[in-house]
């Protein structure tokens, strides 16, 4: 139990790191989120490492029926254009392109239903990439991304589903238009839909050997 009375569920550090998934087709569209919750798990997010310890982020919490509708459109327009841009791909082995398919129809289900999804999270950055080097853009990244990477975990541990999304960002200005955002000045970096899961017995995913991307020293 919480602080703040949510209650936690049984999992080991490990077991947390290791069943945070991305969550699309087991999100509970019908049940409401409480924003203390939400409030609880971006305290926790607020921890995280971040360059020279500057706090740079913003979260945007999305809850209005009608802006989740606006991006939600924002959403499938994006997800609609990735499809039509996308090649056909091959795949080593049969079980490698079955999991692509079942990734794909999650996807796709998502992008169909997103704007029922209780609460969408967006997680700002201030600055610009527009111009930045390489070294500068991987900074402003690594900044919020263990952020939002840390509301996830709290996210999960309290049962709730997540996953980080970007569809929306191909109409980054619009979408700031929705939510006031100013744009010359923040970046908005992913849009995580966030409800309650059907139930909470996730596991670890199927992962290619370690050694197959481990490099001791050289490549």
């Amino acid at each position: 139990m919480t602080t703040d009375g949510h209650p936690l569920l049984p999992l080991t550090l490990d077991e947390l790191l290791t069943t945070t998934r991305s969550v699309r087709k087991r999100l509970d569209l019908s049940r409401p989120v409480e924003r203390s919750v939400i409030e609880e798990c971006l305290r926790i997010a607020q921890q995280a490492p971040s360059a020279s310890n500057r706090q740079h982020w913003h979260f945007v919490v999305v809850t209005d029926p009608a802006k989740r509708a606006a991006l939600g459109d924002l959403y499938r327009r994006g997800h609609q254009g990735y499809q039509s841009a996308r090649t056909a791909m091959s795949f080593p082995t049969e079980e490698r392109a079955a999991v692509y398919q079942r990734v794909r129809s999650s996807a796709d289900y998502l992008a169909e239903h997103v704007h029922k999804v209780p609460v969408h999270v967006i997680p700002c950055i201030e600055g610009r990439p527009e111009g930045l080097s390489h070294g500068q853009q991987a900074a402003l990244w690594g900044t919020i991304l263990p952020a939002a990477w840390s509301f996830m975990l709290a996210a999960r541990a309290r049962g709730l589903g997540t996953v980080w999304t970007t569809f929306h960002l191909s109409y980054e200005r619009e979408a700031a238009e929705i939510l006031g955002i100013p744009y010359d000045r923040v970046m908005q970096t992913a849009l995580i839909p966030t409800a309650y899961t059907l139930g909470t017995d996730f596991k670890p995913a199927p992962r290619d050997p370690l050694a197959s991307m481990l490099h001791w020293d050289t490549w």
